[in-house]
């Protein structure tokens, strides 16, 4: 795992630091008169500024190389379509609804509530790139150039040269099995660089959050702290009813034994953040204390940690529909179809580590036409969102183990049962 449990705890108690020292600078700033250009062109528009564009430049660094390997390698590691299998076939499609689920319902909720409506300051203001017709955006799905793509950042061109390049190592025999061998090598460095990125994220935030508040005053931090608790809302929704309803009426489960007896691996996923590093818990309790058979259990699991990102999927689409309220900007049909769509394969690419999902969110902002500089204002708090949302995403993983189990006869009912 690219953090360990104590770096990444210590990581967050660092950026809430950062996010309190932020509001109190960004606090003073505002107060300061305008013609103490010191303070104004000197901090706020100099040394601020240039913190907050190294910070924002790092982030975009990752992008590309992140969902580029992120998505060859886990499109190559579910092996051939017809090596798949009807338990594999079940699993994964479980995995697709389930995110796809999560991404209509975030984004539901987020145009219902409108987070970010309502603020005025100047520097919210953006004009967004046209919207091309929907019959252009889906010829350009497919890229010329995939070069270019990843030099011009077209994410959805770049996801699709991914996940054809995945596919191809898969029926490529010998030689596609060295090839997957080193892109997965590739992606442990690249998460590597995540993990270098995110040690700068306490000075990102700070330098990002003292230039939002000053500018914006206290709109913005109410307005923050409105996206925080939507988000919370939106994953204990999917945890508490949708996973649950998804037991009961197509597992034929009660689901009151799995929500009793995941609490234990809640509780590791919440002080890991990190899916991957909640894997062995998850399988333990799936096999001994929910009765799913070791099979399906070493192999449902380890490809949910890869492909399904329920909470992931939920942060993206309410933070790219915040964001586009923040700047004041009308989403069309076409756009809100494109955030449900980019935040479940965005999801799917994510890795398993601490803060790589705000980092693929990158991806779906610049997909819309909107101002990846918000990047800094979300991860103010996106450490503690981080946590919450790695809860949801190690229990779909458990849920559709245990809805695999029972459709295979592999589950032992008496086991999952039991107190």
């Amino acid at each position: 795992m690219s953090i360990s449990s104590e770096a990444a705890i210590r990581l967050t108690r660092q950026i809430l630091w950062a996010l309190l020292l932020g509001i109190g600078v960004g606090l003073l700033i505002a107060q300061t008169p305008d013609d103490w250009t010191w303070v104004h062109q000197g901090i706020k528009d100099g040394l601020l500024k240039l913190l907050a564009d190294v910070f924002r430049h790092a982030l975009m660094l990752l992008v590309v190389p992140l969902v580029f390997f992120s998505l060859t390698s886990g499109t190559a590691a579910l092996g051939e379509p017809s090596q798949l299998g009807r338990l594999g076939t079940k699993a994964l499609g479980l995995y697709l609804l389930t995110t796809l689920i999560a991404a209509a319902i975030a984004l539901s909720l987020a145009l219902w509530i409108e987070p970010g409506a309502g603020v005025t300051a100047a520097t919210m203001a953006y004009t967004p790139p046209p919207s091309p017709p929907v019959l252009e955006v889906l010829a350009n799905m497919v890229p010329k150039n995939p070069v270019q793509a990843m030099a011009e950042t077209q994410m959805l061109q770049i996801i699709v040269f991914a996940v054809l390049v995945g596919v191809a190592i898969t029926m490529a025999g010998a030689a596609g099995k060295r090839i997957a061998a080193q892109l997965e090598d590739w992606n442990q460095v690249v998460l590597q660089l995540v993990a270098i990125v995110m040690k700068f994220a306490p000075i990102g935030v700070f330098a990002l959050l003292a230039r939002a508040v000053a500018d914006a005053g206290m709109d913005t931090l109410g307005k923050l702290l409105t996206y925080f608790i939507l988000v919370l809302v939106a994953l204990a929704i999917q945890l508490l009813v949708v996973m649950p309803l998804m037991l009961r009426f197509i597992g034929r489960l009660d689901p009151r034994p799995w929500l009793r007896k995941m609490r234990e691996v809640w509780l590791f996923a919440f002080a890991t953040s990190s899916s991957n590093a909640t894997l062995p818990v998850n399988m333990r309790v799936a096999e001994e204390r929910l009765g799913v058979s070791g099979k399906v259990a070493a192999f449902a699991i380890p490809l949910g940690a890869t492909v399904n990102m329920n909470g992931t999927a939920m942060m993206q689409s309410i933070a790219a529909v915040f964001v586009a309220q923040l700047y004041g900007i009308d989403l069309t049909l076409v756009q809100l179809l494109t955030i449900v769509g980019m935040a479940t394969i965005a999801a799917i690419g994510a890795a398993g580590v601490p803060s790589a999902g705000m980092v693929m969110l990158v991806s779906v902002l610049s997909q819309v036409g909107l101002p990846v500089e918000a990047i800094g204002l979300l991860l103010s708090v996106d450490r503690l969102l981080d946590m919450a949302r790695t809860v949801v995403n190690v229990s779909g993983d458990a849920a559709v183990a245990c809805i695999v189990a029972k459709s295979e006869g592999q589950l032992d009912q008496a086991r999952y049962d039991e107190r």
